[in-house]
Order: structure tokens, then sequence, then C-alpha cells
């Protein structure tokens, strides 16, 4: 595998592109970080890398990506060689193919899960990834995107969650009427996150404080929304927001309180400071 034309080197390349990924049910985690989540799974014996593709000075600078890993093959190449199976336009020296990781909605929901992030036709790579990785790191148990999001194995959405792809079970093109209704089956209260939305976060905050310093249950008698309850947030499209079918669908719209001058937060922002508040609420 010397020369970038070679046909295992364009194998690798076409992971790229929706149609290999599907066909192959695997996808390209490109960086020394990504690659070290997906190994570090797959160590814990959730088979996840299928091969590592890595430079000699990737693997100097990064060493554990080298440690032997059952059921992974570890080939070195040479910088043109990734250059030519990469995405991106600088590699970062190591590729790995993995397999596709997603679950159904049945897997998530058996889990009792507290907190959830919902995608609606969340069509930006670099947002899904990035909510993706609010998600993780408030501790949710899973991200849920809706039938129109983008596809989350695009390279671009990989790079972006900076391996929290690969920390919690993510369920792909759901269609919304469904997933509204297995929500509520499940007991899990659902949220849209809107800038014109009735509620407000910071008051839904106060008086989930006010309920625990009064020792109040999650599920004592009363009205609004409780963030310290389960609860599946919807975020939606970057230009158009959620759908009135969304939006009709939640229990609450609720709306992160802006004090300066912005028009708005994006949806990035928007979900890691709706996650936190519920995070925070859970674990009080």
């Amino acid at each position: 595998m010397s020369h970038p034309g070679a046909d295992r080197v364009r194998d690798v390349a076409r992971l790229a592109g929706r149609s290999a990924r599907s066909k192959r049910r695997s996808f390209l985690a490109e960086g020394p970080q990504a690659v070290r989540e997906a190994l570090r799974r797959h160590r814990s014996g959730t088979p996840t890398v299928e091969q590592v593709f890595a430079t000699d000075e990737a693997l100097a600078r990064h060493p554990e990506l080298a440690e032997p890993t059952d059921g992974v093959t570890l080939r070195r190449v040479t910088a043109d060689v990734l250059a030519a199976m990469s995405d991106t336009v600088t590699p970062q020296g190591v590729v790995a193919v993995c397999r596709m990781l997603d679950v159904g909605l049945d897997d998530v929901l058996a889990g009792s899960p507290r907190l959830i992030a919902v995608l609606c036709q969340v069509r930006d790579p670099g947002n899904a990834g990035t909510v993706l990785r609010a998600a993780d790191s408030a501790g949710a148990d899973a991200v849920i995107l809706t039938h129109g999001s983008v596809d989350l194995y695009n390279p671009k959405a990989v790079r972006s969650t900076v391996g929290s792809l690969f920390h919690l079970p993510v369920v792909l093109g759901v269609p919304f009427a469904d997933l509204a209704v297995r929500l509520r089956e499940a007991g899990v209260a659902v949220l849209a996150a809107d800038g014109h939305g009735d509620a407000d976060l910071d008051a839904l905050q106060d008086a989930s404080a006010a309920r625990r310093l009064a020792g109040s249950a999650p599920d004592d008698e009363g009205t609004g929304p409780r963030l310290e309850a389960p609860t599946a947030w919807l975020f939606g499209n970057e230009a158009h927001g959620l759908a009135e079918e969304e939006l009709t669908a939640a229990d609450a719209r609720v709306r992160v309180p802006v004090y300066g001058a912005a028009e708005s937060l994006n949806v990035g922002t928007a979900a890691t400071v709706c996650l936190y508040a519920s995070a925070r609420a859970q674990r009080r």
C-alpha cells in the first residue's frame, strides 16, 4: 500500500461518500483523538475498529495508537497515502475504518434514559457534531437524529464530535411523529428549545433549585416542566428552527434568555446551555 493510487487506498477513501458507507456499514474516523476513543471503545469489548492507518510520525507522537488490539489491523503508511485516504486538507497522520455504531430507539428507551438530545432536521455536519459533543459532556444518555437530519457518519460530522461519537448511544433517521409518542410512553418529557418559547430556562432552573431546597421530589404534583425529570430536548434546523409539528408535540417550549444584543443563539450553543441545565438539576 505504498502508492496513493493503490486499490486499497481508494477503497478506504470511498468511505468519505455516503453510498460506500451505507453499503459497507463502515465509516472513517480521522485524527488521533477520534481514533484513540474508537480504540478505547473497541478494547472495552464493543467491536468498533477494523483497520488503523498511520504514519510513523503520528505513531511516534501517539504511541498508544500502536498498542496491539484484537481484531484491529494496524498499517503504517506514508503521508502521501494517508492524504489520499483522508477527507481533510491537512490530515493529522492517522485514519481508522470503523463499524457503524448506531442503535435502535427501543434499545435507548429500554435503558430508562434521563436525558436525551434530539436533533430535528439539523443538516449541518459541524452543528450535529457539536450538539453530540455537548450531550456527551452533559452526561446525556443518548442522541437521536430525526429523519431529514445530516448523516452523522459524514467525515466532517465525525471530526466535529472530537471522539464523543464513541461515547454514547446514537439513534438515526427516526420519524418524528413516532418519536414523540414513544418518548412519552417511556415517561420522558419533551421540551422544545425555542427562542420564542413561553417558558424561560432561567426560571425553570430557579424553580428546580427551590424544589430541591424544599425537599420536593421530581414527580411531585405541580405545573410546568421540571428540569430534574427525565427529559428529551428538541433542537431544530439551523435556518428554520423547529417545525410546527415538532413544537406542537412538545410538552413545553423553552427559550434561553438573551441578555445582550445578539438576535439568537446558534443550535450548538443553545443545546449546550439546555442540556447542562437539565444535567445540573438531575444531579442535585
